[in-house]
């Protein structure tokens, strides 16, 4: 089950593999939100997802705090949904959430893009290419791919 993250969870941040160093409050509030994947059975937290909504595509963790922020200054909230973290504690966790996220995205908010700003890691390439994302740019820490939803 998909849902937002919960009050007394702010723990789960510190396995963050790519972001730790960003605070739990900077995490949460206007143009910002954080998912869980629950278990149904075990009621587990399967995997975690940090989502921004930026009025661009940022190519650093600045630019994502700032056009997070610019939206939100207008009383709106930003049109591309960047993932700029996901972590899994389960094998098949974090495809799922990234899926599950943005078709909730799609169907809750105003976003017309689906992008993330990810490592500049094998790992993160592969993560996202063998789940359907194109490599859209590389920058100098990190890149993006988007994923196309129908």
């Amino acid at each position: 089950m998909l849902r937002k993250i919960r009050n007394g969870e702010e723990h789960l941040i510190v396995n963050d593999p790519v972001r730790p160093h960003i605070p739990f409050e900077q995490r949460v509030g206007a143009g910002k939100d954080i998912f869980v994947l629950e278990n149904d059975v075990t009621q587990q937290i399967d995997a975690v997802i940090c989502v921004a909504y930026a009025i661009e595509v940022p190519t650093n963790e600045h630019q994502l705090e700032l056009f997070s922020q610019q939206a939100c200054q207008d009383g709106q909230q930003g049109d591309v949904a960047v993932f700029y973290t996901v972590w899994s504690y389960t094998k098949g966790a974090g495809r799922e959430i990234v899926n599950q996220t943005a078709q909730y995205i799609k169907e809750n908010k105003p976003v017309t893009r689906f992008v993330t700003l990810s490592p500049l890691t094998e790992m993160a390439s592969k993560f996202h290419l063998s789940n359907g994302a194109k490599l859209v740019a590389k920058h100098e820490d990190c890149q993006n791919f988007e994923y196309y939803l129908n």
